[in-house]
């Protein structure tokens, strides 16, 4: 409330707008029209209370403030919490050692979904099944937000990528599915990027976030720091192809895993390997008969 003379004349009880008589009782205030308020009319009336705009400001204040601080940044360190955040979602103690693994997953998923949007992002889709949807998924979209958009703007974070996603007026949906068709907690992310959405999902097993699905085709593959994703149609010679031409470059195969719609239909690999694809290769690779995508990850 401001303190001026008009609300010196309320205070007083002279006469109203509407030619009525009325008085107030007491008032307090704690804004002033000038900050700080050195003088105004209404010091020294009766039963009037003002404190500086930061009334709480005071030794004992500043203490328990102090002491407030401490023990946040320890319930952050020792157990995850996020508690009393202006411009995060809050995360309880209770909440953090369950939202941990989801929160490892969906950042991978988030980089993976953010490597393949060639063509900037348009939407962002996510979707929560099983427990995971039951848990407290607000942090949880923040992370795939930030992780999504970071190839793109490397120094967001999942304070910032909420309101920059707003910013831009990119949509984003996120739904929820209290049960999974087979896993007991499922991630999918999907990302709309030149007119096409490009979609993924995984889940945690046994501590270890998994792939087990890329643009509607399953199987079950590992993160690896760097992994190959490779979009072809499911014909014979296409394996062999692939794997004399990374040996013959010198580029070893950690992992491979293969899905498919059906027999001689579009199919998806997903290479880990141990050295980084040069472009030469992935220009070859482009070049084989049926490849229809590649594209080298890292995590």
């Amino acid at each position: 409330m401001y303190a001026d003379q008009g609300q010196h004349d309320a205070f007083a009880g002279t006469v109203s707008a509407d030619g009525e008589a009325r008085s107030l009782g007491a008032a307090g205030f704690d804004v002033f029209a000038s900050e700080p308020a050195k003088e105004s009319v209404l010091f020294g009336a009766p039963n009037f209370v003002a404190t500086p705009h930061v009334g709480a400001s005071t030794n004992e204040a500043q203490e328990n403030v102090a002491i407030q601080i401490a023990e946040q940044m320890s319930d952050y360190l020792l157990a995850g919490a996020v508690t009393n955040a202006i411009n995060m979602a809050s995360i309880s103690a209770e909440e953090a050692p369950r939202l941990k693994p989801f929160i490892g997953l969906i950042d991978k998923l988030g980089s993976f979904a953010g490597q393949i949007a060639d063509e900037g992002i348009e939407a962002i889709e996510i979707e929560y099944e099983g427990d995971v949807a039951q848990l407290n998924t607000q942090p949880l979209t923040a992370v795939a937000l930030a992780a999504v958009m970071r190839p793109l703007m490397p120094d967001i974070n999942m304070v910032s990528a909420p309101g920059v996603l707003k910013q831009k007026g990119t949509s984003l949906t996120e739904s929820r599915r209290a049960t999974s068709p087979i896993y007991g907690s499922l991630i999918r992310i999907k990302v709309l990027t030149g007119g096409r959405w490009r979609t993924l999902a995984g889940v945690v097993n046994a501590g270890s976030a998994k792939i087990v699905e890329v643009k509607g085709m399953s199987l079950e593959a590992d993160f690896h720091p760097v992994m190959l994703l490779i979009n072809n149609l499911d014909r014979p010679g296409f394996v062999g192809a692939l794997g004399t031409m990374l040996g013959e470059a010198s580029i070893n195969i950690a992992t491979f895993h293969l899905g498919r719609q059906a027999a001689e239909q579009d199919a998806i690999a997903i290479v880990g390997v141990d050295q980084i694809v040069p472009e030469a290769i992935q220009q070859r690779l482009r070049a084989l008969p049926h490849v229809r995508y590649v594209k080298v990850l890292k995590f």
